[in-house]
């Protein structure tokens, strides 16, 4: 993993790219410590929450620090598919980003725009702790609307890979919150069996393990294995049922 501040983890990104593997970790609350002691648990990745956690851009750059300096890769997770938003993020020290409410192949080719210089983009150049080389650009997938589109969503060359929101995509398929839902799962083996056709990574998110390791299991490649504000309330939660029992 690179340590120095402003150099992409190519490593990272390339081993994604590649079909690798990778585990990782959401910070919905996080501070530079909390993000360090997460990313040198051996993760792969930590996501810094923008959209629904606390953090915001002013919290950035010691955040990817941390994680960055910890062995991990620091992801953002963006507040919308606004090419100021995605800009910001990567300028500030993440290596890639995950992009929200993408509806449309037209909006994904403008987000994958918003993630790379000219010619090949229109991302502006400048970032004080921007990483070189070519960031991640993970789109998410949260709704009927979304799922219709992905074929054509991925067929896009910056496009790198997928990541599903199952919460926001339940609500939008009215079904239950259940990765073995009979609406639900069917339409996460879709997204799943498209993205493998079209050679490029998926994930689903996942607050803790068990989940994770369902996702895994049905081919996914990008592995969120523990959020933090989960991790601790159910940590407390089984340490005051010991002492209590």
């Amino acid at each position: 993993m690179c340590l120095a501040i402003g150099v992409t983890d190519a490593s990272f990104c390339d081993r994604v790219r590649g079909g690798e593997v990778v585990f990782g970790g959401w910070l919905a609350a996080p501070g530079p410590l909390t993000a360090g002691l997460l990313a040198a648990a051996g993760l792969d990745y930590v996501v810094v929450d923008l959209q629904h956690g606390t953090a915001t851009e002013h919290d950035l750059p010691a955040l990817t620090t941390a994680i960055r300096r910890a062995g991990a890769a620091p992801i953002g997770r963006v507040r919308h598919a606004h090419p100021a938003d995605i800009g910001r993020a990567l300028d500030l020290g993440c290596d890639g980003v995950i992009v929200p409410n993408v509806e449309t192949a037209e909006q994904a080719e403008s987000v994958a725009g918003a993630c790379r210089f000219p010619p090949d983009g229109y991302r502006s150049a400048g970032g004080v702790l921007a990483p070189s080389g070519l960031p991640l650009c993970i789109v998410m997938v949260e709704s009927s609307r979304a799922m219709a589109e992905l074929p054509a969503t991925l067929t896009l060359p910056g496009v790198d890979g997928i990541y599903v929101g199952p919460r926001d995509l339940s609500y939008s398929l009215g079904c239950a919150l259940d990765p073995h839902d009979p609406v639900l799962r069917p339409a996460l083996e879709r997204i799943w069996l498209e993205c493998a056709a079209a050679g490029k990574p998926v994930g689903v998110h996942a607050p803790e393990g068990t989940a994770a390791r369902i996702y895994r299991e049905n081919g996914c490649r990008l592995v969120t294995v523990v959020a933090d504000t989960f991790a601790l309330s159910r940590a407390a939660a089984a340490e005051l049922a010991t002492a209590r029992g």
